[in-house]
């Protein structure tokens, strides 16, 4: 079916569903987008009206509702659905559904059973150790003989030791437990195996499976990532560089993101940071092809003081910090790649179109994530109105946000108060990191809660968090 033919349900809310939006007009695809009665001042409401019209326009009840968003898409007549990230974006039943459905759709986003392999993170790790992509030392199966446990753990303190850690530390956790739930911390060897029985009992009493995984925590790193864009055919998976993550807030939640992931050209490293960089786009490249990677994801990495990188994660979705990739990237030499619409255009089942070759980088990119919260006090989510909005436009700048600056907007308490996103271009990291301060210094945020308190916002963290981009 050719593009102009497809119709796309927009299933998410904020700036993800406008950028997706965006692409989707720009490709000349139709779209249907949802809302909900808290979101109705957002962006992304008037963006989808002026765009597709009233008819492209859809009150749900909860962005977590996926009987509701298969009406609305039978309602609106799409033929594919974009999860944007969050909600359904990395659940394969969801996806699955998408596609099996009687009247079937294309889920865009990889393949159902891809978002399965790869969302399991035991077996994320067994794939990479069998094509030989370093991993995190630790079990990479559950483990239930006391024995080999001991065995597993000796080699994560040793691990640590080697790494120069003063105090190792071993985690022993149910396999079958989330959220937290039976987690215990080993810093003594001699304690490990009464910490192991006791876990391995907790796990039996509240998840039936006294299966326990044995891993480690490593404190001390930076958090680099490698985009992957990949065509259905799943053969031939391009790269779109690496991004660092490293600046992040008390809850490891991501603050500044920089594209590439390091500056060896510029900054002075203890380990060899461009092989680093060229080791962990080879490792992302081979995993996506032993897999037949088909849509667009993301290889999360570790990299220690030593420079070892160590394999994460796989996120089987488009990031929030696709962007700044985009915003360093040239295919054949063309300014103004956009990944959301590649994402679109092959999750479509259009050919890429291009190889390694034809993909280029120039420049670095910063990007900012401004978010109402207080992080003088741990982080903490602000909740109120949202007064003035302003800041100056640059060439170099781009903002996204989902927030209308030209009246108030009172932040539904509903979501995470994100804010926008703002992607700055430089030549070089100096040229970057200043413009990235002109931006914050230009920016107006002003606002007051319910109690008339003025707005608590992570712009000031964010300056103060410039200067050491890319420092290890």
């Amino acid at each position: 079916m050719p593009l102009q033919e497809h119709k796309v349900l927009v299933a998410n809310r904020g700036e993800i569903a406008m950028r997706i939006m965006r692409a989707c007009r720009k490709l000349g695809v139709a779209f249907a987008a949802v809302y909900t009665s808290e979101d109705a001042a957002s962006g992304h409401v008037r963006l989808a009206r002026e765009e597709g019209g009233e008819k492209s326009l859809f009150r749900v009840a909860s962005y977590h509702d996926a009987n509701e968003l298969m009406a609305v898409a039978d309602e609106a007549g799409c033929t594919a659905v974009h999860p944007g990230y969050g909600f359904f974006a990395e659940d394969f039943r969801f996806a699955r559904r998408v596609t099996k459905r009687d009247r079937k759709m294309i889920f865009i986003g990889p393949s159902w059973k891809i978002i399965r392999e790869l969302g399991d993170k035991i077996n994320t790790k067994r794939l990479a150790r069998g094509l030989g992509v370093p991993t995190v030392p630790g079990s990479d199966r559950p483990i239930y003989d006391e024995l080999e446990a001991e065995r597993i753990a000796k080699t994560v303190f040793e691990f640590q030791t080697q790494q120069g850690i003063k105090r190792p530390l071993v985690l022993v956790k149910a396999s079958a437990g989330g959220g937290g739930m039976g987690i215990e911390e080993v810093y003594d060897p001699d304690q490990f195996r009464s910490v192991y029985r006791r876990v391995r009992n907790y796990a039996l009493r509240q998840f039936k499976d006294e299966g326990v995984l044995i891993e480690q925590r490593i404190t001390d790193f930076n958090h680099l990532e490698v985009q992957i864009v990949s065509d259905r055919t799943g053969r031939n998976p391009v790269h779109f560089g690496t991004r660092n993550c490293s600046i992040q807030s008390t809850g490891l939640q991501k603050r500044i993101e920089v594209a590439p992931g390091f500056a060896p050209d510029t900054l002075d490293y203890t380990f060899d940071a461009a092989k680093v960089l060229t080791d962990i786009v080879d490792y992302s490249l081979t995993m996506a092809r032993k897999v037949g990677y088909d849509n667009v994801g993301t290889w999360e990495w570790i990299v220690t003081r030593k420079g070892e990188p160590f394999l994460m994660e796989v996120n089987t979705r488009i990031q929030v910090e696709n962007g700044v990739s985009a915003r360093i990237s040239r295919i054949k030499g063309k300014d103004g790649v956009d990944l959301i619409a590649e994402q679109i255009r092959t999750g479509l089942g259009q050919p890429l179109g291009y190889t390694q070759e034809d993909i280029d980088f120039d420049g670095v990119g910063v990007e900012y994530r401004l978010i109402a919260e207080d992080p003088d006090n741990n982080f903490t989510p602000w909740v109120g109105r949202i007064e003035r909005f302003q800041w100056k436009d640059a060439p170099w700048l781009t903002l996204l946000t989902h927030v209308p600056h030209k009246e108030p907007y009172e932040i539904p308490t509903e979501f995470d108060p994100n804010l926008a996103l703002a992607i700055v271009w430089g030549k070089d990291l100096a040229q970057a990191r200043q413009r990235g301060l002109d931006f914050l210094d230009s920016l107006r945020l002003e606002g007051k809660n319910g109690a008339g308190e003025g707005l608590k916002s992570n712009v000031d963290f964010l300056k103060a968090n410039t200067e050491r981009i890319l420092r290890f």
